[in-house]
């Protein structure tokens, strides 16, 4: 692991290659699961204030999930997560364009209507934060459905942490990106 501010950076986040491939998956990692996206506590408070802005881009689904569970919940880890259609089905803020799931937070984001993303969470994945009150880790989550991702990661080179550069940067800043490639050149 390499530290960069409060942050451990596990070494498979900087030596595995990963690039998402939507043609292949069809954005799978929106539908698979135990449960919802794993949520920060400031999120809720964004989720309430955005649903009524996205709520139309939603399918019946989705809309009936968060009705009925609310625009997030406690999922039986005790986690804050996103609710989730039917018992461990998609993510209700799911949409299924062209046969490909994407998220409807980050469609809204797109066409301007919300300044929002998408949960930290999924707009950080494959890394997954565990948090510590002095610190945060940042692991790689090797997950058999990113297949594709891997091997389209080894193809074009690209390494987690440079193809995450944006959600990172979002996260933790600028700053601590440029300190993260340093040591990343230090090796």
């Amino acid at each position: 692991m390499i530290e960069v501010e409060q942050v451990l950076v596990h070494e498979d986040v900087l030596k595995e290659n990963f690039v998402c491939n939507l043609s292949k998956c069809k954005g799978i990692c929106c539908v698979e699961g135990d449960s919802g996206a794993p949520l920060d506590n400031d999120e809720k408070a964004v989720l309430e204030e955005i649903y009524p802005k996205i709520k139309h881009l939603l399918n019946e689904k989705g809309i009936k999930a968060i009705e009925e569970q609310g625009v997030y919940v406690v999922d039986e880890d005790g986690d804050l997560t996103t609710p989730c259609v039917d018992k461990n089905k998609e993510c209700a803020y799911v949409l299924f364009e062209g046969g490909i799931t994407k998220c409807a937070i980050e469609k809204a984001y797109e066409q301007g209507i919300v300044d929002w993303q998408k949960p930290i969470s999924c707009h950080l994945y494959p890394i997954r934060i565990t948090k510590y009150p002095e610190f945060d880790v940042l692991n790689y989550d090797r997950w058999h459905i990113c297949h594709d991702a891997c091997t389209f990661g080894r193809e074009l080179k690209v390494p987690v942490y440079s193809f995450l550069k944006g959600p990172l940067i979002r996260k933790y800043g600028e700053e601590w990106y440029k300190e993260l490639e340093s040591s990343v050149a230090a090796m």
